[in-house]
Formats: structure tokens, C-alpha cells, sequence
């Protein structure tokens, strides 16, 4: 998982930053905004796109490094756009709850992000 702040991705290389982020084995990018382009070839990879809402921001997390995270609201009845739960769980026991915004944005990506990225999800349409 890869917290971040406004516009993450702006300025990277487009398809390929994405394709590094899932190489390096990330499931969920979380950020106060995305630059657009790089939102959806995220979701072409299979990473999932989060975004904070309102005045959230990963500061006001106070993250140190020892907390563990647990995403609820991925399931097979996604929805572009839904609200999904972030449960933050710190060293000492105490739980913090987070709403995100899931930023797939449409029908098709839906699609994508369940068949594992755009490529999967077209081998599977041409074998099916």
C-alpha cells in the first residue's frame, strides 16, 4: 500500500509507473488526488486507486511506520465511485477508521480491476 499526497503521478513516465508500482507487488495506492492518466493505468494494472475524502489527508494519520491496515468494501458487488472502510490498527491496540473514495470511475474499470488489469481482462474475453 502507498500513501500519498495531491496529483500522485504527476510527471511520471504514464503506463510505466503503474507498471513498476504492481511490479513492486503494490494492491492500493492512497492519495489526496491523482493526475488523470495515471488514475486509470493504475486500474489497467490492477492497483487500486484510493482517494482521500474532505479534509483527510495522510498527515492527519500520524503514521509512524508499526501500524497494520485492513481495507473493507472490496468485494464483488464494487461500484465505481463507492466508499470504502480503511481500518488503521496501531502498535498499542487502538483503531482508527477511514473513509476512502474508490476511484474507479466506471462500468469497464470495474471490470478490469476484478480481472487483475486490462490485459487479463482481455485474455479472458478472447478465451471465453
Amino acid at each position: 500500500m502507498i500513501f500519498a499526497g495531491e496529483e500522485y503521478g504527476t510527471g511520471s513516465s504514464r503506463d510505466w509507473a503503474a507498471k513498476g508500482t504492481q511490479l513492486l507487488g503494490v494492491k492500493a495506492v492512497i492519495a489526496k488526488s491523482y493526475e488523470r492518466i495515471h488514475r486509470s493505468n493504475l486500474v489497467g494494472m490492477g492497483v487500486l486507486p484510493l482517494q482521500f475524502k474532505g479534509s483527510d489527508t495522510l498527515a492527519g494519520l500520524n503514521l509512524n511506520g508499526d501500524e497494520s491496515f485492513d481495507l473493507t468494501g472490496i468485494n464483488d458487488n464494487l461500484k465505481p465511485q463507492q466508499d470504502v472502510q480503511l481500518s488503521i490498527t496501531r502498535k498499542d491496540g487502538s483503531r482508527q477508521a477511514v473513509t476512502l473514495l474508490l476511484r474507479i470511475d466506471t462500468p469497464i474499470e470495474v471490470d478490469y480491476y476484478k480481472s487483475g488489469g486490462i490485459l487479463p481482462y482481455v485474455l479472458k474475453e478472447l478465451v471465453g
